[in-house]
């Protein structure tokens, strides 16, 4: 039995896997924000509920993956970037063991995605799969033979950071960024960047799905946002094709559910690809907000 919980900043979700990869169990839970200790506390009740409701198979016969929203240090093994901020600095590894005794395995959520979708998703079957999320924020995750890419570094798909390839000058200097420089992709291509770019052109605020909405019913300015969307999210994946060549992308998050993105994307990609021939298809996430916790389950496939 594979254990997996996707410890999100609102919520923290278990999911148990069969071998096949059919799911048993799942269950979420509210996240204690700004209480490390409470969080530790509902990872405790999360697997004792799937334990109980899969027959307790215990260490010996089962695993345990985590997905977090930030990474562990190569060089101190503490938690870093982590837009849940309490848990930056905190022996996260060290804390599950002792707590839960036994050995986990723990990547950034971004990864849990690209290897959910590797395995029996989007990007079943392919050598290398880059993920996307596009939702309050936008980061990426490499899964290479279904294995997640951490890097070196442990920094492997931090695009966010990026400044927003082949600007325009209309795009100078670009918005404030949490990683201190302007104009990062992170910025651009969330969907809370979509909604900020919407109302920096039209003074008016307005959601994500209200945006799209008033474009499908022929809003010239939901339209031209989109438009400019489209254009910034294709230049930042040209970027990474240029550099890793993937044999699919695949996004996620609440972004990915604008189906008008899959025809553009591409043609709008072309322009800045350093190739004669581009195939690489952009993909929806098969399994939607499901893929982080499965991914995380799936780190030991």
């Amino acid at each position: 039995m594979r254990f997996g919980i996707d410890w999100g900043g609102t919520k923290m979700e278990i999911i148990a896997l069969s071998p096949d990869g059919q799911e048993a169990f799942r269950k979420r839970l509210d996240t204690p924000k700004n209480d490390y200790a409470g969080c530790l506390a509902t990872v405790e009740a999360l697997l004792a509920a799937a334990e109980a409701a899969v027959g307790n198979p215990g260490p010996e016969h089962s695993t345990l993956g985590f997905g977090i929203p930030g990474s562990i240090s190569p060089a101190t093994g503490l938690v870093k970037n982590a837009n849940s901020t309490w848990m930056n600095g905190q022996p996260l590894r060290e804390d599950l063991i002792t707590r839960l005794g036994r050995t986990v395995r723990i990547q950034n959520d971004a990864n849990c995605l690209a290897v959910s979708e590797a395995v029996d998703g989007a990007g079943a079957g392919c050598h290398l799969v880059h993920a996307i999320i596009i939702g309050t924020g936008s980061g990426t995750g490499i899964a290479i033979d279904g294995k997640a890419h951490q890097g070196a570094n442990g920094i492997g798909g931090e695009w966010g950071a990026i400044a927003l390839p082949w600007r325009r000058a209309d795009e100078f200097p670009g918005p404030d960024s949490w990683t201190g420089h302007d104009g990062a992709i992170d910025m651009w291509c969330s969907g809370t960047g979509f909604q900020r770019d919407h109302q920096r052109a039209t003074g008016l605020p307005a959601k994500g799905d209200e945006i799209i909405a008033l474009m499908r019913q022929g809003d010239a300015a939901a339209h031209a946002t989109f438009e400019r969307y489209v254009s910034r999210l294709a230049r930042a994946l040209a970027m990474a094709a240029n550099l890793l060549d993937p044999d699919v992308f695949v996004l996620g998050g609440g972004m990915s559910n604008i189906d008008e993105l899959y025809d553009a994307l591409p043609k709008a990609m072309l322009p800045f690809i350093m190739s004669d021939v581009f195939h690489t298809p952009v993909r929806k996430a098969k399994h939607g907000d499901s893929s982080g916790v499965r991914g995380a389950a799936w780190l030991w496939n």
